[in-house]
């Protein structure tokens, strides 16, 4: 019963989601209603339809990595399709038709070249008011080829070494070149050139060395997004915590491909800040010590909570979600 009750908020948040953004937007954000007027409800029914779905599979814990991995890919694949469609048949699949490069580092670059707050990087911050990291463990389009990648069927027990120095000399780097490339008046087709690279670098690194270390590379020592992830998800009330009945199995430490599960964060009994609250762990642990805090929540209703607030938000993402 209580399985369906979540399901059930998942599908209702949806709805309220996503038709939301159907009455009080205009042009029509939902694809069936672009190309079939008067459609675009029966789009909201049938994604919250899948939030369900999603839910109930997704709170059995020993379920989330199958379907966090399926439900990602859905969600790249629509994504990435919908570019190429608008580019190449027909601009409807696109948002306005203004294009930008689907790199995560153009949410912070594009914004301070421009100078101009845009609608992407509202869109990051509020998931992370809403639901702390889970951009970077459900939404991003590019972590889902990450995720992907690394997920191997081989052992994850050793840390990346030196992914902190990695990670914020690169944020720093991307926020510095973009600062230069904006007083030196460098054209934005050039300077696009230079978000291009760091994307094709990003794929290189998910291809090469998430695939070979079997964990989330790119996300955890080379997004600039996933570096600002780690710190701004603080804002968030939502958090994870490992008790006092874990035993140092170092069990989970072998399913967490974000490396935020390695010695010193169990001793800790602290996930690392890489950590998404993506809950992969949570099967791999026999004594049931890892577990998500809201506010005055027990465990379990703090997870229900999670599912229902980033995969009613992932459903609404591959209906919204578009260049």
């Amino acid at each position: 019963m209580k399985k369906h009750i979540t399901s059930g908020y998942s599908f209702l948040l949806t709805i309220l989601l996503l038709g939301m953004a159907h009455l009080k937007v205009q042009p029509p954000m939902l694809l069936l209603e672009r190309f079939f007027p008067g459609f675009g409800w029966f789009e909201v029914f049938l994604l919250a339809i899948y939030a369900a779905f999603l839910t109930a599979k997704m709170k059995n814990p020993k379920e989330v990595a199958r379907w966090r991995k399926i439900s990602w890919l859905i969600f790249s694949a629509v994504f990435f399709s919908q570019l190429f469609l608008g580019i190449l048949a027909d601009e409807r699949f696109l948002m306005t038709g203004k294009l930008h490069l689907p790199v995560p580092a153009m949410i912070i670059s594009g914004s301070i070249y421009r100078m101009k707050i845009s609608f992407m990087p509202v869109l990051f911050l509020s998931t992370i008011l809403l639901t702390g990291p889970a951009w970077c463990s459900q939404l991003c389009y590019f972590g889902a080829l990450d995720n992907w990648a690394a997920d191997r069927k081989k052992l994850r027990n050793a840390p990346i070494k030196n992914k902190f120095a990695y990670r914020h000399t690169i944020l720093a780097a991307v926020i510095l070149i973009t600062i230069m490339l904006r007083v030196a008046g460098i054209k934005s087709l050039y300077a696009a050139l230079f978000g291009l690279l760091f994307g094709i670098i990003g794929v290189g690194i998910i291809v090469v060395f998430s695939r070979k270390r079997n964990k989330m590379v790119h996300c955890v020592a080379y997004c600039p997004i996933g570096t600002i992830t780690s710190w701004l998800k603080y804002i968030s009330p939502f958090r994870m915590s490992i008790t006092s009945s874990c035993t140092t199995c170092m069990a989970c430490s072998l399913k967490c491909k974000y490396d935020a599960l390695n010695f010193e964060n169990i001793k800790a009994r602290k996930p690392g800040i890489t950590c998404t609250y993506c809950g992969e762990c949570l099967a791999a642990c026999h004594e049931k010590a890892i577990r998500y805090h809201f506010l005055g929540l027990n465990a379990e209703k703090a997870r229900n909570l999670y599912l229902i607030l980033t995969i009613s938000i992932h459903a609404a993402f591959i209906g919204l979600g578009r260049i």
